[in-house]
């Protein structure tokens, strides 16, 4: 309960001072360039990678990456940089 509580003050804060959600509501922010490389920033960890398949864990859920030839070409605590032929991208919470 108190969390919700957080998270609509959060948002409401966002929005009236024009910041990034992503930035205040720990989402995150994914970016796709062509099919051969994807960004996500704020993410929480690598559940399963393999040259088809990269699991990562959100704050809220998981994020799926499908495609061939998958690699990880740069990893920090907080942004993760995948590099392949990425076919799919899938968000389950």
């Amino acid at each position: 309960m108190r969390t919700k509580w957080r998270q609509r003050v959060q948002k409401l804060a966002a929005e009236m001072l024009d910041v990034p959600k992503d930035s205040v509501l720990d989402l995150p922010r994914i970016t796709l360039i062509g099919g051969l490389q994807l960004y996500v920033e704020n993410y929480r960890g690598v559940k399963e990678f393999r040259d088809d398949l990269l699991r990562l864990a959100l704050s809220q859920g998981e994020l799926y990456v499908h495609g061939k030839e998958l690699t990880i070409k740069a990893i920090f605590p907080a942004e993760v940089v995948i590099e392949g032929n990425i076919s799919g991208i899938q968000y389950k919470e």
